[in-house]
């Protein structure tokens, strides 16, 4: 009998391994759906912002409303096995972005259900730094529908880094680094809109543990900087604001925000990273007139600078 993923623990060292694994299996029975997109740049502010348009976008639109003819669904409960790594914790399980866009696309779901408007906890960031060890990546949540979030199901997702062949990290990079070198909850010389940025330790990844209590009690300083705050519901610590937060072995960046899209183009947290989508390629007129920083301020909160 084949062992069943959802229940199944993944040893450390074998993320990369079952990764692998279970991306070629998924794309080979079709459960794996990749959505093929155009590229283009536009630089603005010194960062080279990749703009993707999705022409496969249909396809999953015409899921979404097959879904919604059959009823709610919660693709999470219990996620597709095929695309199932197994569980890296007590709480959370890996599973594949169905469709994805970006290789090796990672999600981060909880096993039971919490909602995705509840703060991060302890076992949230315990699940991600026990990946992060093991792959450089960046790790990000949309938490609320105005963040960017298409599930109401808790869950963090996982790209490998660099997000582009010829960069460090991300896009962003070149404005992330005018941050200053200092430890600390700052702000990003640049960025227009409100946001709390820090670095991390050198080698944060190899004690995943140590950087999973570190990196939460910074998230609960950065979420104090923006004035996002706990509110009660259901008996759940809920946010008091939507926000976007974007986490990698060396940085955390987290943007509050004021509304999913701007002009008709959704933003999640991938755009702070300097990596927007687009359902058309007339969108990339609006992008290029406003400039990609005035789209995040569109839909960012208002700096208090």
């Amino acid at each position: 009998m084949m062992p069943d993923p959802v229940t199944e623990r993944l040893t450390p060292g074998s993320l990369r391994t079952a990764l692998a694994r279970t991306t070629a299996h998924a794309l080979e029975c079709g459960a794996l759906l990749p959505i093929q997109t155009d590229q283009a740049f536009v630089e603005q502010g010194g960062v080279c912002f990749l703009v993707r348009s999705v022409s496969t976008l249909a396809r999953k639109q015409a899921q979404r409303c097959l879904r919604s003819a059959q009823g709610p669904v919660n693709p999470f409960l219990p996620p597709e096995p095929e695309l199932t790594l197994g569980a890296v914790s007590e709480t959370h399980l890996a599973v594949l972005n169905k469709f994805y866009v970006l290789d090796r696309h990672l999600l981060l779901v909880t096993r039971r259900f919490e909602h995705q408007e509840t703060l991060l906890g302890p076992e949230d960031f315990q699940a991600l730094w026990r990946c992060l060890a093991e792959l450089d990546a960046l790790g990000f949540y949309n938490g609320g529908e105005k963040a960017g979030a298409s599930q109401v199901h808790k869950h963090l997702q996982l790209v490998p880094l660099p997000l582009l062949p010829d960069i460090v990290e991300v896009p962003m990079s070149p404005l992330l680094d005018l941050a200053s070198r200092g430890g600390g909850v700052q702000t990003v010389p640049g960025l227009p809109f409100l946001h709390a940025f820090t670095r991390l330790n050198p080698g944060a990844q190899t004690r995943p543990d140590v950087a999973a209590e570190t990196t939460r009690v910074l998230y609960q300083e950065m979420l104090d900087a923006v004035g996002i705050t706990a509110v009660g519901s259901q008996g759940q610590r809920r946010q008091s604001a939507p926000y976007n937060l974007l986490v990698t072995r060396r940085w955390m960046l987290l943007v509050r925000r004021s509304r999913e899209s701007w002009e008709g183009i959704s933003v999640n947290a991938l755009g702070f990273a300097g990596s927007l989508f687009i359902k058309n390629r007339a969108q990339i007129d609006v992008i290029r007139a406003q400039g990609p920083l005035g789209v995040l301020s569109g839909v960012g909160a208002p700096s208090r600078s």
